[in-house]
């Protein structure tokens, strides 16, 4: 029986090889779990055309990955600094606008937060990643084909491919709200 198991396991190919369908809307929790290997309109890169993208200078990078809110409940006078981030060298944060369902000033930031990062050339591609495995910017690059912005691509490695391919990452600072 272990025997056909493990044969079983093999014919199956590697873990997370499963198939994830797009979903007919955006995604919500958990965020952080296997994504597809597609995006209706938009075009889907890996670390190497990520790479020679921005080596290149040809495309605006978009990091969606959330900021981190002050923790509720800390006593009064507590000092909470928050956490750095850290993003790909040029990409420009518009933090907090991968989720679901998006408040109207997110959906402004990232709206006007593209609008700015093509600079005046609407046909500048638009690359938009969080983390690996991270629905947030499978969303934001939905909500950017579905508003008609074009060429969107969407990285799905981001930054963690970045690390990866041994590229550094530099401390970003949030487009203002």
């Amino acid at each position: 029986m272990i025997r056909n198991v493990a044969l079983a396991l093999l014919l199956a190919g590697p873990a997370g090889a499963e198939t994830i369908p797009e979903p007919s809307n955006y995604r919500g929790e958990p965020y952080r779990a296997p994504v597809p290997a597609t995006l209706t309109g938009a075009e889907v890169i890996g670390i190497d055309e990520a790479l020679a993208l921005h080596d290149a200078g040809q495309a605006a990078f978009v990091d969606v990955m959330p900021r981190k809110a002050r923790p509720e409940g800390l006593p009064e006078g507590t000092i909470w600094n928050e956490p750095l981030h850290q993003t790909i060298p040029g990409a420009i944060w518009l933090f907090d606008t991968g989720y679901q369902a998006l408040a109207p000033a997110e959906e402004a930031r990232l709206r006007d937060g593209l609008t700015r990062a093509q600079g005046g050339d609407a046909d500048r591609p638009l690359v938009l990643f969080c983390r690996s495995e991270c629905w947030m910017s499978w969303n934001a690059a939905r909500r950017a084909v579905a508003w008609g912005f074009d060429p969107v691509i969407w990285f799905p490695g981001g930054t963690d491919a970045w690390t990866e391919a041994g590229r550094p990452l530099v401390m970003a600072e949030p487009v203002a709200p």
